[in-house]
């Protein structure tokens, strides 16, 4: 023993004891003083470790400004254009109002316990997706790595819409709009519409060859569209910009970027209801179908939106969690942005039936004027006998009801040569039975409708911009979901990853750009992400519930939220939502081998769309999307069971005990023999033992125990210290 050895041996053990006797001093009060008393455990074999409140790292990390940022950032995140175009759709196709109830038992059922989930995690172990679940068990890192390359395929194709938003937004602001009517061509001897138009209507026309200039077929790649090139390297550049300095960047563009539709919804429902026809569209919508909710199928369809509305497996849920203190309320938080979602889809819904209803009332009336006319011409031409008509019937001024009148009373008298007569029935239900989703709603039915506003470019202005707020919301949580995975794992700057990743997003995403780039979104869309994504959260219900522990859990919910979370979420997130993700999952790898792989072409002669299947280098490039989507799952899975990966380099652990903050000291393995440890690895380091227990990290679990005394406590075990020898000192 070298010399002053005693004197050394002394000081630490006054420096160890005494840091302990504040640790038990204040065990049950849980006061600032025990806050402050602290113990670090730096083991590079824990990398993925819980980092101490009051520490240099945890200061490090961004936090949001407030709580209204973070709320509108979830929200953001959740609540996009599949809202505004595919909600409605589904609602109109599933049996109206009678639609809603599927929708909220679902929603109850997987969506805000597995959303809940989520922010518990986030919010609890403060890492990305890759950290999270590689904490919970190295094994299972894969899932991390899987919802980062669905985003990055989702982000994709999504900022391409934003493109499209962009440019109709960039040609609204000129009157009359340039979609309001077909163009004319001219040649040598006349003039005359343009025959794809004359074909399909003025706003069909537009989209399919004005903006997206389409080819016929995916095959067919016909060059690159400058004009949506320009932008798409917009929208990633905007994009970019919000997102260099992650949440303290696009956090404060949540303010607009989250607000702006819901003024934009209030101004379109308010506008819409003083139309002609809307009342028609609503009361259309909402009228219940109820045995629509006897089919399958559409449970399948409901609880798919459910799962895609929340944005459950992307990552983007557990990143904007992780930035929350340990304490926030998840629960409420989950419980909010589930029903925020669910009425602004409500209200999308209403907003769009009130605008189809006047669409569908203009196209109504223009019916009964073509087809009165042509009753008139039957009857100068002694086709129809003027006895047939009802006195009170006035064709100049004919309503919709008398119409279908008179429709019906030739139909009866000439019921055998009716067909010849070229009569059509003008019933609205008719036309607001024709359900349209997607593009086809937001750039053609949608764009149509608003021509007719008065003050229509304005109009047209503030929807596009409301669909570029509510993609850019969307793709700031997409991003975000890989972004912050990464810069925790691999510890890169954020502002140059950024950078990188929306220059390599821009060049893959200039085959969604060309002339056949449309079919591209559509496969993507159909296959990137679906069934990917249903893997991944079953395997996040797994990894909570089944590894990790559904009770452990509870208990660091308990820790947080400071109250127990009700048992309803300890029975969903065990038995029901594991086996309601299970038949959801089976029901759409069956709907996927019934459907038979294509997309809908535009034909340019016949002016119509037609379905084409899927070449066969089509299928592979479908095929490989859902596999390397889900490949990572596996492979690290497999490199972590073989060990291919060695995390034990690097310097050994060093125990420090201080008041106040944390010290890092690295071990000196050749130095001093007053060295409190020699060179033996964890596991081998006898511990001191002053008759008491201490809160010790655990070594090479993946669970999250938390200190029983307090909701402060972030994964610190109670634990007996056996003797420690003296010739160790």
């Amino acid at each position: 023993m070298p010399k002053n050895s005693k004197v050394v041996k002394r000081d630490l053990d006054d420096e160890v004891i005494e840091s302990v006797k504040d640790l038990l001093s204040n065990e049950d009060s849980s006061d600032d003083a025990f806050k402050k008393s602290e113990l670090m455990v730096e083991d590079p074999e824990e990398k993925d470790a819980d980092v101490e409140e009051g520490s240099d790292v945890e200061d490090e990390r961004p936090a949001w400004n407030s709580k209204l940022q973070y709320i509108l950032a979830q929200v953001g995140f959740s609540v996009g254009l599949g809202n505004v175009w595919r909600f409605p759709y589904l609602c109109q196709k599933n049996g109206g109002g009678a639609y809603l109830v599927p929708y909220l038992i679902l929603l109850l059922i997987i969506g805000i316990p597995l959303f809940f989930l989520e922010l518990a995690v986030g919010q609890r172990i403060r890492r990305g997706s890759i950290g999270v679940w590689n904490y919970i068990s190295p094994k299972l890192g894969g899932i991390g790595f899987a919802s980062c390359v669905v985003c990055f395929f989702v982000a994709l194709y999504y900022n391409v819409i934003i493109g499209w938003s962009l440019f109709y937004f960039s040609q609204s602001f000129q009157h009359p709009l340039p979609w309001d009517q077909c163009p004319l061509v001219k040649n040598a001897s006349h003039t005359f519409v343009e025959p794809e138009c004359e074909k399909s209507s003025a706003t069909t026309y537009y989209w399919y060859r004005e903006a997206l200039n389409i080819s016929s077929s995916l095959s067919e790649s016909g060059g690159l569209n400058w004009k949506m090139t320009v932008c798409l390297l917009a929208a990633w550049v905007m994009v970019c910009l919000a997102m260099i300095k992650g949440i303290q960047s696009s956090g404060k563009i949540m303010y607009f970027s989250s607000l702006f539709p819901y003024v934009v919804l209030l101004c379109f429902l308010i506008r819409g209801l003083l139309l002609n026809g809307s009342v028609d569209g609503i009361r259309h919508m909402f009228t219940p179908k109820l045995e629509k909710m006897l089919e399958p199928k559409v449970w399948r369809e409901a609880a798919t939106q459910v799962f895609f509305a929340l944005g459950l497996g992307f990552g983007g849920v557990i990143a904007f969690s992780s930035y929350n203190k340990r304490d926030n309320n998840c629960h409420f938080d989950a419980v909010l942005v589930s029903f925020i979602n669910f009425f602004t889809s409500v209200l999308a819904t209403l907003v769009v039936f009130a605008v189809l209803g006047f669409k569908a009332n203009i196209i109504n009336e223009k019916c009964v004027t073509q087809n009165s006319e042509k009753i008139l011409k039957l009857l100068k031409m002694g086709n129809l006998s003027q006895d047939m008509i009802p006195h009170h019937i006035n064709f100049s001024s004919i309503t919709a009801e008398d119409y279908n009148l008179v429709y019906d009373i030739i139909q009866k008298v000439k019921e055998e040569q009716f067909d010849s007569l070229g009569l059509k029935s003008c019933q609205i239900e008719a036309e607001l039975g024709k359900a349209v989703q997607g593009t086809g709603l937001a750039f053609i039915a949608f764009t149509e409708a608003m021509t007719h506003f008065p003050a229509s470019p304005f109009w047209s202005v503030m929807f596009f911009l409301m669909l570029v707020n509510l993609g850019l919301g969307s793709m700031f949580g997409t991003i975000e979901g890989i972004i912050t995975p990464i810069v925790d794992t691999f510890k890169v700057r954020k502002e140059i990853l950024t950078v990188i990743c929306c220059l390599v997003a821009f060049f893959i995403g200039l085959i969604f750009v060309q002339r056949s780039g449309n079919y591209f979104v559509t496969m993507f869309d159909d296959y990137s992400a679906t069934l990917p994504l249903l893997i991944v959260v079953i395997l996040e219900n797994i990894a909570v519930i089944r590894i990790y522990g559904i009770d452990k859990f509870m208990e660091d919910l308990k820790d947080m939220l400071g109250f127990s979370p009700s048992q309803y979420y300890y029975y969903m997130w065990k038995y029901v939502s594991p086996f309601v993700l299970l038949c959801l999952l089976v029901a759409t790898i069956v709907q996927m081998g019934l459907s038979p792989p294509g997309y809908n072409a535009w034909i340019e002669d016949t002016a119509t769309e037609e379905f084409h299947s899927y070449p066969t280098w089509g299928m592979i490039v479908c095929i490989s999307l859902m596999v390397l989507a889900i490949l990572p799952v596996p492979i690290v899975f497999m490199v972590r069971r073989c060990n291919l990966i060695d995390d034990s380099s690097g310097s050994l652990a060093s125990v420090s005990y201080k008041r106040g903050r944390i010290i890092k000291e690295p071990v000196n393995l050749e130095g001093d023999n007053t060295s409190l440890i020699h060179g033996k690895s964890p596991s081998e380091v006898p511990s001191p033992n002053f008759g008491k227990n201490i809160y010790r990290k655990q070594t090479g679990s993946p669970t999250l125990d938390t200190a029983p005394n307090g909701r402060y406590g972030i994964g610190y075990l109670m634990a007996d210290m056996p003797d420690m020898p003296e010739s160790d000192l």
